[in-house]
């Protein structure tokens, strides 16, 4: 398995939760589900709550990480404060060590009697008790420097304390989000992936759950047709789980994973039985067909107009499929029998996978 291509900050189910944060089940398509036989309208709309509820709560995962992030930096800040505070009490307790050395050496203890009798004129003693006055001055004013700094210390030591018990306990509220995302999202998935199987039973795409198109921000003409995955089987694969030889390229994601159009072409093809489950196929320019199988979920019919990036689906594992996953084909005909290894066909558009 190759390494995968991820976004840096959430995991792929986060990110699945704040892609389908725009999705709505509407009414015409709550009617069409109704009129094809497919899934029950009212599971429909359930299954589209479930996910905006994950989405609503990612997105206060993500703004309670980036607070978290702000109050470690915060703590980090103190941190680094209280190490130069403790270097210089230090360097302080140095200096009042040296000044009580050379006030010993100097005879700073001697009694004013005895600096009388050893001084050999009144101008020695003039100047020696000149010494011992600036010397008591700078010890005193060194040891409220030092009392002042060791205030400060503590004081910056409770506030560090603080900070970090402030993280720690984001950190928790944190990790009980996350978690509530995770059930959310698995609970929709489930419920997802048993509309699509009843889909695919009914012989009736229209039944599984349908997002509305969110705005899509794509610079190139092509785009890989998941955005965080893992690769899995590659074209031309053997193995007992295939006829023949793997046709197409699998993209190892979670169910539900929004699936997009590689390129701008026409939708000629979506169905709901087979080996594929629900597929899609889509004509390019150039003669050239892409084939997106074992979703959970179609957004778009045949004859449907699509653009790069644009949404066409759900990933799921309908059909003949071990488990969730996206099974991708570039063809040069609709046709299965037709395929051409994809990685090198969208590396050639500017699109290297992996």
């Amino acid at each position: 398995m190759r390494p995968s291509r991820r976004h840096p900050l959430l995991v792929p189910a986060l990110l699945c939760a704040l892609a389908v944060l725009a999705a709505r089940p509407t009414d015409a398509t709550e009617k069409k589900a109704s009129d094809d036989g497919g899934a029950d309208p009212g599971l429909n709309a359930q299954v589209v709550r479930l996910y905006e509820d994950a989405a609503r709560a990612t997105q206060q995962y993500e703004a309670g990480r980036l607070e978290a992030e702000a109050q470690r930096a915060t703590a980090l800040r103190l941190e680094g404060l209280l190490d130069r505070e403790r270097r210089d009490i230090s360097v302080l307790h140095e200096d009042l060590g040296r000044i009580a050395r050379a006030q010993y050496r100097n005879g700073g203890d001697l009694p004013l009697t005895a600096q009388i009798i050893l001084a050999g004129s009144p101008d020695q003693l003039m100047r020696g008790q000149q010494v011992f006055s600036q010397t008591n001055l700078a010890v005193n004013n060194a040891i409220e420097k030092s009392r002042r700094a060791e205030a400060k210390l503590a004081a910056d030591e409770a506030k560090a304390a603080a900070a970090w018990q402030s993280l720690e306990k984001r950190n928790v509220e944190l990790a009980g989000l996350k978690r509530g995302i995770e059930q959310q999202l698995e609970e929709a998935r489930g419920q997802l992936q048993g509309q699509a199987d009843a889909s695919v039973a009914a012989g009736a795409c229209r039944g599984a759950v349908r997002l509305d198109q969110p705005a899509v921000q794509v610079t190139g003409a092509w785009v890989a047709p998941v955005e965080t995955y893992e690769l899995s089987a590659g074209f031309g694969s053997g193995g007992s789980r295939w006829a023949n030889r793997h046709t197409g390229q699998d993209f190892a994601v979670p169910i539900g994973t929004p699936v997009r159009a590689v390129g701008s072409g026409r939708v000629v093809r979506v169905s709901c039985g087979g080996a594929f489950g629900i597929e899609i196929v889509i004509e390019h320019a150039g003669g050239y067909y892409t084939q997106y199988a074992h979703l959970a979920a179609v957004t778009v019919d045949q004859g449907d107009r699509v653009a790069p990036g644009q949404w066409i689906g759900q990933s799921g594992t309908t059909g003949n499929s071990t488990g969730p996953h996206l099974h991708f084909e570039v063809r040069v005909t609709p046709e299965l029998g037709s395929g051409v290894d994809p990685v090198p066909w969208l590396a050639a558009r500017g699109v290297p996978l992996g």
